[in-house]
């Protein structure tokens, strides 16, 4: 059966899609959790927010909401009543007034962390050798070509809006720290934990655990399930 009617939504981070999340959506099901992946635009925070605004009106009961990386500022400006519980992956947690990018730069970058910069749109392309050795570098070969031909741009305008009050402050939330994250330094990640009051896990994975340690990613989010489920 279900988990007291909880449902999961996810929000992929910069360079993915929902397809990112494959693992972690078939380890829930096969434990009676349904999911969803919400599709984002990734051409700025308020347009991001606003299409998972509407993936969450299609969701009846309480919501688990978990966003991989730069989707932590998005599920943070996420304002449906129905979510009950955050999950944070490796992800972004700016705080009122901040944006992304003031996080993001928190620390000095990995050795193997790529040069990022927008083209003359506006978009920020990870460049394609950066998959293996910074955003996924505990992927299979086959995983990384996935992830390299699927890639969506993130737009600059993304990164410089700032937040207002983030929904972590009113939300309980999980937070999953990847130890062997080139992208978000760990330390980065684990002071946003701390500030946020989330219940940390930190784990020696990648930038990318959903596809390269999707067990851990899902044991994180079936128990802010059912903690949600016996509240």
């Amino acid at each position: 059966m279900w988990v007291n009617n909880v449902s999961v939504v996810l929000a992929h981070g910069a360079w993915a899609d929902g397809s990112s999340w494959r693992k972690v959506i078939d380890m829930l099901r096969a434990q009676h959790i349904d999911a969803v992946a919400a599709p984002l635009p990734l051409t700025s925070l308020s347009e991001d927010v606003a299409a998972l605004e509407r993936t969450l009106e299609r969701i009846d009961g309480p919501v688990v909401l978990a966003g991989h990386a730069y989707a932590g500022a998005v599920i943070a400006g996420a304002r449906n009543e129905r979510v009950a519980a955050l999950v944070y992956v490796a992800a972004l947690a700016p705080d009122e007034g901040e944006t992304v990018a003031d996080v993001f730069y928190r620390a000095e970058p990995h050795p193997q962390a790529p040069h990022l910069a927008p083209d003359r749109h506006g978009l920020i392309w990870l460049p394609h050798e950066a998959f293996a050795t910074a955003f996924a570098q505990y992927a299979s070969p086959p995983e990384l070509s996935v992830l390299a031909a699927v890639q969506r741009p993130i737009a600059a305008a993304c990164i410089g809006q700032a937040l207002e009050r983030p929904l972590w402050r009113d939300r309980p939330s999980w937070f999953l720290v990847a130890g062997q994250d080139r992208m978000i330094h760990p330390e980065t990640q684990s002071f946003m934990a701390r500030r946020m009051g989330a219940r940390i896990h930190a784990h020696p994975v990648d930038h990318t655990p959903m596809v390269s340690a999707p067990g851990v990613v899902t044991d994180l989010i079936v128990e802010a399930a059912r903690t949600i489920s016996a509240s």
